[in-house]
C-alpha cells in the first residue's frame, strides 16, 4: 500500500511539473519578444534632442519665403513647403526671434504686464485683392477727415470719421522713407498700427504698437530689414 501511494505521487508530480514547463516556456518567449520589440522601436535620440532647422523654406501664394523657425507663433505652421499663411514675430529693434514665453502662475500676470517689444508679421496669400497701396487710395480715402495734422518727425495725421468702418482710427503717413500705418488710438488697451505691403502673391502685414510712432524711422526700417531677410527683395 505505501509503494503504491508513493508511486501515485511521483507520477502526480511529474505530470504537473510537465504541465507547468510549456507555461513557464511560453513566458520566456514572450517576454524575449516584448523585449526584442521594445529595443527595435525604442527612440534612438539624445535625451536633449537635436535642434531643428534654423530656417525653413516656405511658400505663401506662390512666393517664397525663408523664415526663422522659432519666429513661427502657431505650432501647426512649423513646417516647410506652401502655406496659406503664416505668423511671425520678431524682438524690437533686435529682430531677432523672441524668447520662449515663460510659465507664470495667475497672481503674476499683472506683474509682466509689460509694454510690447515685438514686431508681428503675417504673410497671407491675396489671391489677387486689392493691392495695399491700391486699397490706401481708393478705399481708405473715402473714409477720412479732409483735414490733417502734423506729427512726430514729419508724419501726416489723419482720422477716419466716425461712421466709417473703421471709426477709432487714424492714418499716418510719411513719403520718405516710405510709411503708412493705420492705427487704432489707446483706450483700454494700447493702441496698435498694421502696415502693409505686397510681394508677389503674397501680402506681408506688420503690426507694432502706437506707442512705437515716436521712433517710426526705426520702425520703417525695421520692416525694410525684416522684408529683405524673410525674401531678398523690397
Amino acid at each position: 500500500m505505501a509503494m503504491f501511494s508513493t508511486a501515485r505521487h511521483t507520477r502526480t508530480g511529474w505530470h504537473s511539473r510537465s504541465h507547468a514547463l510549456p507555461l513557464v516556456l511560453a513566458g520566456a518567449l514572450a517576454t524575449a519578444a516584448v523585449s526584442l520589440i521594445a529595443y527595435l522601436l525604442w527612440p534612438t535620440w539624445e535625451t536633449a534632442g537635436s535642434p531643428g532647422p534654423q530656417r525653413l523654406p516656405v511658400s505663401v501664394g506662390g512666393t517664397l519665403f525663408n523664415v526663422p523657425t522659432d519666429a513661427i507663433r502657431v505650432k501647426i505652421q512649423r513646417h516647410s513647403g506652401q502655406q496659406e499663411r503664416i505668423d511671425l514675430g520678431f524682438a524690437f529693434p533686435s529682430l531677432d526671434p523672441p524668447e520662449p514665453p515663460k510659465r507664470i502662475s495667475a497672481d503674476a500676470i499683472e506683474e509682466v504686464m509689460a509694454p510690447i517689444d515685438r514686431i508681428f508679421l503675417s504673410i497671407a496669400a491675396h489671391h489677387d485683392t486689392l493691392a495695399p497701396d491700391t486699397r490706401l487710395r481708393t478705399i481708405y480715402s473715402r473714409y477720412l477727415e479732409q483735414d490733417s495734422r502734423p506729427g512726430q518727425d514729419g508724419l501726416t495725421i489723419r482720422a477716419f470719421r466716425d461712421s466709417t468702418p473703421y471709426g477709432g482710427e487714424d492714418l499716418f503717413s510719411v513719403s520718405a522713407p516710405r510709411l503708412d500705418a493705420r492705427c487704432t488710438r489707446d483706450a483700454k488697451t494700447p493702441g496698435m498700427c498694421l502696415s502693409e505691403r505686397r510681394i508677389d502673391g503674397a501680402d506681408l502685414t506688420f503690426r507694432f504698437p502706437r506707442s512705437w510712432l515716436s521712433r517710426w524711422r526705426d520702425v520703417a526700417e525695421a520692416m525694410d530689414r525684416l522684408t529683405v531677410q524673410l525674401h531678398g527683395s523690397r
